[in-house]
């Protein structure tokens, strides 16, 4: 079951938007950008920081992961709040909160009664305003998330992700991934004095946006919010983000794996950043579905019929500056990988000679609209995708611009795309192949 209210938006859903929500957008004197979504949820309430820092911001070679690590310390404490604290309080409240770090953004958040609000604000401007941690903590945290590299590390997703962006790109910080590079991870603990110059830069207001949806008061919630995030400042740091230079001959990338896995095939290509100006973003969510989709020719052949592939997956995501657009393939037997490679190039080049299926273009289009909002269900998934759509493209209307232009995308659009961007010069292939200790496979 639906709810009433995604139901009627379902029931009037067109190219002019797709949010269904009323919003409300105030921007504090300090530049803090606040964003409430009066929900139908009697009782519950959503609370989303986002922070418009990722790995992209990690320019200065050696310091990789501090956007990461501070998913981490901001969970530390204040002075007000000590470690341990916090959870103390935003327990017994009912809430339940959490963070995660993209390469673009780092989003903090926090669902429960809405009875407790009025204290979830002042401890969220609270620790954004006077986080403090010493160096032993410091340290201890720096520890950990070595820790949790180890950890992914033991997973091949991480190595192929790794390896892949270090190949595709060689001047932008999308080059290593989100968690960082292990040698600067392990040198980490050494840089106390840094993470606060770090913190300083980005953790500022009008760096950071607050998306709240649920049950609540409108004109009490922004009084509350303007006593307790009112006192903050700060600027956010102008650095140079280093521009990848054009890709000018085809990369290879490998990979192999000392234990039992399935072996893999990526490939990958330079594209666009995310606009809503341009056709580029919602052409690329729409390519994706298209060429690996479960309604796909590669899906139905060579994962249903002739089953030389385990599963198909895009591994395209709007980002905030140029990045890229890529397809993975997991194989059944290492046997497989040229027929799969041809049949990948294959149907590429179908869709830049403009051979693409106008009905199953039009479904693709229709299932991304509509599964949008059938998404939007609860504070949270309110809350949640208005807040990445906003830190990604900057704009609350960032969600209604994109998925109007999802629904303009053409045969000709793809086309156009694969042409220009999906190019031999401009691609990054990964071989991810196992070899087993003693020689079997």
């Amino acid at each position: 079951m639906i709810s009433p209210l995604v139901a009627a938006a379902v029931a009037t859903l067109t190219l002019a938007g797709v949010f269904p929500y009323p919003t409300k957008i105030t921007t504090l004197k300090n530049g803090l950008t606040v964003v409430r979504v009066p929900f139908d949820s009697p009782g519950l309430v959503a609370y989303y920081s986002v922070v418009r820092v990722g790995s992209r911001n990690e320019v200065e070679p050696g310091h990789t992961g501090f956007a990461h690590f501070f998913e981490h310390m901001m969970f530390r404490g204040t002075k007000r709040f000590p470690e341990g604290a916090r959870g103390g309080v935003t327990g017994k409240l009912g809430f339940v909160e959490n963070a995660f770090t993209t390469d673009d953004v780092t989003v903090y958040y926090s669902n429960g009664p809405s009875s407790g609000l009025e204290t979830l604000v002042d401890l969220e401007a609270d620790r954004f305003i006077n986080l403090d941690y010493a160096e032993p903590a410091f340290q201890t945290e720096a520890l950990a998330v070595a820790g949790e590299y180890q950890k992914n590390a033991s997973n091949p997703g991480l190595k192929i992700e790794e390896i892949t962006l270090g190949t595709a790109f060689t001047k932008h910080p999308y080059q290593h991934t989100t968690i960082g590079l292990y040698e600067d991870i392990v040198e980490m603990p050494k840089r106390f004095e840094y993470s606060k110059t770090f913190f300083k830069r980005w953790y500022t207001p009008d760096n950071t946006i607050i998306v709240i949806a649920g049950d609540f008061d409108d004109a009490k919630l922004m009084a509350t919010i303007e006593k307790h995030y009112g006192p903050w400042t700060g600027k956010a740091a102008k650095m140079e983000i280093p521009v990848e230079p054009q890709q000018k001959e085809a990369r290879v990338a490998k990979l192999t794996w000392p234990t039992p896995t399935l072996p893999r095939l990526g490939m990958a290509w330079h594209s666009p950043a995310a606009s809503t100006k341009t056709m580029d973003a919602a052409t690329q969510q729409v390519l994706s579905a298209y060429l690996v989709g479960p309604t796909s020719p590669l899906h139905r052949t060579l994962v249903l019929e002739q089953q030389l592939v385990e599963r198909f997956v895009a591994f395209y995501d709007h980002h905030r500056d140029p990045s890229f657009f890529g397809i993975d393939a997991r194989l059944k037997s290492e046997a497989n990988r040229e027929a799969v490679s041809k049949a990948m190039l294959e149907a590429i080049g179908e869709v830049a000679k403009g051979k693409a299926d106008a009905k199953r273009l039009d479904d693709i289009k229709s299932n991304l609209r509509f599964g949008v909002v059938m998404d939007l269900e609860t504070p949270s998934q309110v809350a949640e995708t208005l807040a990445w759509h906003m830190g990604i493209f900057g704009s609350v209307d960032a969600i209604d611009s994109l998925y109007a232009n999802i629904g303009k995308v053409t045969a000709k659009d793809l086309s156009a795309f694969a042409r220009k961007y999906l190019v031999d010069t401009n691609r990054t292939t990964m071989h991810f192949t196992v070899e087993l200790k003693g020689g079997a496979n």
